[in-house]
């Protein structure tokens, strides 16, 4: 039983299959929008230089992680070879989210779209410069998690980012700010985070900052006990440590009962501990507080499969399909391999 529920496992990709749609903007596309991402340049204490990326989200200020810039010696944006220094600085250094001030800049701000808006599984790319790239690169992928948090909410997705990414932006399909990339999960598999625009926004009207000096963590890098269930649950998760995750997950769904990524991390650790029905119950729970939730569907086809439970997965599969083309063609194959053999 248990090698089988491992081959649905990896049968299915589970959460971490990126999804490239053939809808997502290529490099021209994004060209002009390009035009509002820069590369934020530091000097570092002993000599050396930082870099990271920012958003225009106004004419006067850009957007970036506070930890690009924390405890520098100075600051600068860089674009089109021409260098910009700021004038003022607004920081929220636990929220990991700094805006630098500038005389109006000749490049166009970004409209943002608020995080409550947003859906699962909708297609997003995110455009940043990684390992300094002298122009903005894109990355592809879909919301995977929209976690309440601080007044605002944390976006997950597929669209990987990398070194240099931080403070790069997340987009809609309409080409709206709806995230600033920040930070992601350690491991072979990571997840990646953005900050909410929310967030952005109330800290234009926050008083200004004197200095870049500061002793304050932010949330993501806090001891792990201390840091969002959401954040708690993925090492576990990633070493298959399922009673820990059960633990985890168990304080996550007391706490949060509402949230439909609490009961399927739940579920997901009944999977591993073979506790199948009340996986299958928890998983249910969150298909029904989110009806978006792939991964949920995916997991309880797995279930499904596993119990030869034709029914459930002709019952899964549309759902399945509308998000993911790729795999609700594959929960097709298995309903027809099922009805060829009974």
């Amino acid at each position: 039983m248990e090698s089988r529920i491992k081959a649905m496992m990896a049968f299915f990709c589970l959460t971490l299959t990126p999804q490239l749609a053939q809808a997502q903007p290529d490099m021209v596309d994004t060209l002009e929008l390009g035009h509002s991402i820069v590369m934020v340049t530091t000097d570092l204490p002993g000599g050396s230089n930082g870099r990271g990326s920012g958003v225009v989200v106004s004419p006067e200020y850009v957007a970036t992680n506070c930890h690009v810039i924390a405890n520098s010696n100075g600051a600068n944006i860089a674009k089109f070879r021409d260098g910009y220094q700021p004038t003022g600085l607004k920081a929220n250094w636990r929220r990991d989210l700094c805006l630098l001030k500038f005389t109006p800049l000749p490049f166009k701000p970004v409209p943002m779209r608020e995080s409550k808006t947003l859906r699962y599984e909708e297609e997003v790319f995110t455009l940043s410069f990684p390992a300094g790239s002298p122009v903005p690169q894109p990355s592809y992928g879909t919301i995977k998690g929209i976690y309440a948090y601080d007044g605002g909410r944390i976006v997950r997705s597929s669209a990987t980012f990398a070194m240099g990414s931080s403070g790069g932006a997340l987009f809609d399909q309409d080409f709206n700010l709806i995230g600033l990339t920040t930070f992601k999960s350690p491991g072979h598999h990571a997840f990646f985070y953005s900050l909410p625009v929310e967030w952005i926004k109330e800290l234009m009207e926050s008083p200004e900052t004197v200095s870049l000096k500061t002793e304050e963590v932010p949330f993501w890098a806090l001891p792990m006990t201390e840091r969002p269930f959401f954040m708690q649950v993925v090492i576990p998760y990633q070493n298959e440590e399922w009673a820990t995750l059960k633990t985890i997950a168990e304080q996550w769904t007391s706490k949060e009962p509402e949230s439909a990524d609490a009961w399927y991390f739940l579920g997901l650790a009944e999977e591993g501990l073979l506790q199948l029905p009340q996986a299958e119950k928890d998983f249910k729970r969150a298909y029904s507080i989110n009806p978006r939730d792939l991964d949920a569907m995916l997991a309880l086809s797995r279930i499904a499969l596993v119990q030869n439970n034709l029914g459930a997965l002709e019952s899964l599969q549309p759902a399945v399909s509308a998000l993911d083309k790729t795999q609700g063609d594959l929960i097709a194959q298995q309903i027809s391999k099922l009805k060829q053999s009974n």
